[in-house]
């Protein structure tokens, strides 16, 4: 007869996802792994593979939890200046329990040159959010609160890459006013004569 799992399988990604979130892909061991999530070695390679698998499916699920957080925070009653603020705001003020940073750029940083299927995943997920700040553009445009001049996938790209450079921000400082200007400065690109 099968047993049945003594444990949250969503938990324990979420606890796995943290470790390596805090720590990187290299650092983290299978040691480090199990005791983190507080389940068997034997339950751990059952449930969720290998490490590099385990590892694929935590991406995945933060990809899913960011989603989800920028789905409820973006209304369609929002000017394109205030949702892409937004998505600045969520990369730059989460929660304290959280590590500092952002899991996706940090896994590029330490694995996109070393690992094909990462690089993968983290160019798609990178290219989902250009596409989101790029679909932003477009209803801005069409609402005449961005200039039909620009052009929108390279103005998506430009945004999108001040993103990536807020995420790294936040793991070297915690002052607001940093986050703040370069926010500011980025969105003022889009506060011109129309």
């Amino acid at each position: 007869m099968a047993r049945s799992k003594e444990f949250n399988e969503e938990e324990a990604l979420d606890k796995a996802m943290e470790i390596f979130w805090k720590q990187g892909y290299e650092k983290t061991s299978i040691q480090d792994l199990v005791d983190q999530m507080g389940i068997h070695r034997r339950s751990l390679y059952d449930t969720f593979g290998d490490k590099h698998s385990l590892f694929v499916q935590t991406l995945e699920r933060y990809e899913s939890l960011i989603a989800a957080q920028i789905r409820n925070q973006i209304t369609e009653e929002m000017t394109t200046v205030e949702s892409i603020r937004k998505i600045f705001e969520l990369a730059v003020y989460s929660d304290n329990a959280s590590p500092k940073g952002c899991l996706m750029v940090n896994t590029a940083v330490e694995l996109s040159l070393l690992d094909n299927e990462i690089s993968q995943r983290i160019k798609s997920a990178f290219k989902q959010t250009e596409n989101l700040i790029a679909n932003l553009l477009i209803r801005g445009q069409a609402r005449g609160e961005v200039a039909s001049s620009f052009d929108i996938n390279e103005l998506a790209r430009y945004i999108h890459n001040a993103l990536i450079g807020v995420r790294v921000l936040v793991k070297m400082t915690a002052d607001p006013k940093e986050f703040d200007s370069t926010i500011d400065m980025t969105l003022s690109i889009l506060k011109n004569d129309q």
